[in-house]
């Protein structure tokens, strides 16, 4: 099973939000006349109702609502206050919700015109999975849903678009890259030739200062001019956070610009060019790339690369793969009888795996054997991180199949050289997806056809 840089744990009970596009990758669309009406500061709970619906945006022939966005904004917003960020609707935070769901609409037509498509069986399994991560059961979290003004019908739509979206990105992105051998030896040689860089691991914070494709001279000038004054202000001592929050057009801004600690060559190399030689705190010059001005700020920055010591799972599973005779519905209600069966003592895992999975581990009572941390598609990873030995976790759907994962151990342990290997081949294919992703995002979204609607007088 391949690695892949996407997590179903982003949906939670408080909001789903769209997925994020790296600000390097991806600039929003030009819309000072989005019809967007209302982006003063306002308490969460009266964002939907306060105005009446009409039409922001179309999309291809979908129209993008003013009600969708405001209620986006509302959740992210109710996100922003539960971190304890300063929860207030900017334009820019508007502008940015709107410019997600543009790409949400565009990815689910595509989705919708391949013929993609997730059962109800998938849905329910998706919603236990986030009670079950709240400690909840299905029923208690519709309650407090229902409490928190959150329709259980409208969250399970926002699951299923998700789960819509996460399948797409596996046909389109996950199950196409590869990486050879030869690109594992140029990632271990350039390791080797340049040791400072490629064992650094950095969080950096960004502000970033758009600037459009078509932009003048005087307009470049201004931009430039207001991101020299976020860089003065943040030099000065400044909060740097609450400057992205109200300054950055990137899509992170709400979390105070943090783009989170990775390795160094997975930033641009503008960006480890600007911070060489800052220490933890410092805050680079205006640097400028194709998507505007930035400012960036070195959160952390400690010694990192390929790890000879991590700590590995021994798991099993029985796999269903899905097709005309079975579905996945059907493949999910067998995985729960069979871990009935288990749980009751009436059947045997080894043998069940030997007799129904249709994975090459079937011959082994369905042992994976001892994985390492990226070895396995996240969905899979996770339900295995959450259990404790000996634990089964409800049956779970991957590009694969539906899975009955249980874990047997946990160990610490140093890796040999053959592992270490794997683990830079995780390093580069994890690389290698983001820059596909962000190119098919901006491809995708240079196709479609947007028009932006002025809000009715």
């Amino acid at each position: 099973m391949s690695h892949r840089i996407f997590r179903m744990t982003l949906l939670c009970l408080a909001a789903l939000t769209a997925l994020s596009v790296s600000a390097q990758g991806l600039r929003p669309s030009s819309s000072s006349g989005t019809g967007l009406v209302n982006t003063a500061p306002a308490r969460t709970a009266d964002v939907p109702q306060r105005q009446a619906d009409y039409i922001v945006a179309v999309v291809n022939s979908e129209p993008v609502t003013n009600n969708e966005v405001r209620a986006r904004v509302a959740s992210t917003v109710q996100q922003m206050s539960q971190h304890g960020e300063n929860a207030t609707v900017t334009t820019a935070l508007v502008r940015q919700v709107l410019d997600r769901l543009i790409i949400e609409k565009a990815q689910l037509q595509l989705a919708a015109e391949t013929g993609l498509r997730v059962d109800d069986a998938a849905v329910d399994a998706a919603e236990l999975n986030v009670a079950r991560q709240n400690q909840l059961d299905v029923p208690e979290l519709r309650r407090r849903m229902q409490l928190d003004g959150m329709v259980p019908a409208q969250f399970r739509s926002e699951l299923r678009n998700q789960l819509i979206l996460t399948r797409l990105r596996d046909r389109e992105i996950d199950a196409r890259q590869r990486v050879s051998d030869a690109d594992v030896d140029q990632y271990l040689r350039d390791q080797q030739a340049n040791a400072d860089t490629s064992t650094l691991e950095l969080n950096l914070a960004m502000v970033l200062v758009q600037v459009p494709e078509n932009a003048t001279p005087a307009q470049v000038a201004t931009l430039q001019a207001k991101a020299e004054s976020v860089r003065a202000q943040a030099a000065a001592g400044g909060d740097f956070a609450a400057l992205a929050r109200e300054a950055s057009d990137a899509p992170d801004h709400r979390n105070g610009g943090a783009m989170g600690l990775r390795p160094a060559d997975r930033y641009p190399e503008i960006f480890i060019d600007a911070t060489r030689g800052l220490d933890v705190g410092g805050v680079s010059a205006v640097v400028r790339s194709g998507a505007g001005f930035h400012v960036l700020k070195v959160l952390d920055k400690r010694q990192g690369g390929v790890p000879t010591a991590v700590q590995q799972q021994h798991a099993r599973h029985i796999l269903l793969r899905v097709g005309p005779r079975l579905t996945e519905a059907a493949a999910i209600e067998r995985l729960n009888d069979y871990k009935r069966r288990i749980q009751n003592g009436q059947a045997d895992f080894a043998q069940l795996a030997k007799e129904n999975s249709a994975d090459g581990s079937a011959a082994a009572g369905g042992d994976l054997g001892w994985s390492s941390p990226g070895q396995f598609v996240p969905e899979f990873e996770e339900a295995l991180n959450a259990l404790e030995p000996g634990q089964m976790a409800p049956p779970l759907v991957s590009r694969f199949g539906v899975h009955l994962v249980q874990l047997l151990e946990r160990r610490e342990t140093v890796l040999t050289q053959r592992e270490q290997r794997e683990m830079a081949r995780g390093v580069v294919r994890e690389k290698k997806l983001d820059e596909a992703y962000a190119r098919w995002v901006q491809e995708l979204r240079s196709r479609a056809y947007v028009e932006f609607r002025e809000a009715p007088q």
